[in-house]
């Protein structure tokens, strides 16, 4: 049996060697920014929430199992966990401090290049908007599915749920966004629970 490559031994690996690590993360980087982009409009914000995420990864690095999904599923759950945090935070605290303690300087490249990703996902953050009336669950897995573009099986590895319980609330937000006339599946994607694009959104594929 062929051994797995260095650079696909998973983030627990990762963690103990440090060019594993950054290939996990030069591998992931994009995605999981551009992931964060969809959820903030700040590029500060972005870069702080970006570098939480992989921090965050070497304290979860033992709940990730390959059977249960891919390393971007897994990474999607770690960043939604850390992008629901900066709310409640931004809601308990001042803007000012919220956006000032903590904040390492950005160059102005830095700067142009998250601005330039935060545009690529306006689209995103719109339709994330237009999802916000669904109560949380439901609205977590059609988020994680139409607007990031995971299957079903990825969104309920993310969220820790059955793909059974995925595809029963991926129903019921369907008819929910359906009923307002919300959705822009056709009914081919409808009647599939796997299909990965039910909303209108067409920006980059994270």
């Amino acid at each position: 049996m062929t051994k797995p490559t260095r650079s696909r031994r998973g983030p627990a690996a990762g963690v103990r060697d440090p060019q594993l690590f950054e290939e996990f993360y030069r591998r992931h980087v994009d995605g999981v920014t551009r992931f964060v982009a969809r959820r903030v409009d700040d590029p500060h914000t972005v870069a702080d929430l970006t570098a939480e995420v992989f921090l965050a990864v070497i304290d979860s690095r033992h709940t990730y199992r390959a059977r249960r999904g891919s390393e971007t599923a897994w990474l999607y759950g770690i960043a939604r966990n850390v992008a629901s945090a900066e709310r409640r935070r931004a809601a308990r605290e001042s803007v000012l401090n919220s956006r000032i303690a903590g904040r390492r300087l950005l160059e102005s490249d830095d700067i142009a290049r998250l601005e330039e990703k935060l545009t690529a996902e306006n689209e995103g953050r719109r339709l994330l908007a237009s999802l916000a009336r669904l109560p949380e669950g439901e609205r977590a897995v059609i988020e994680l599915i139409a607007v990031d573009q995971l299957s079903v099986a990825e969104a309920a590895s993310a969220l820790g749920i059955s793909k059974v319980a995925a595809r029963v609330r991926l129903h019921r937000a369907r008819k929910a966004l359906g009923a307002a006339g919300a959705t822009g599946a056709t009914g081919a994607e409808a009647s599939d629970p796997n299909a990965t694009h039910h909303l209108t959104y067409s920006g980059s594929k994270a």
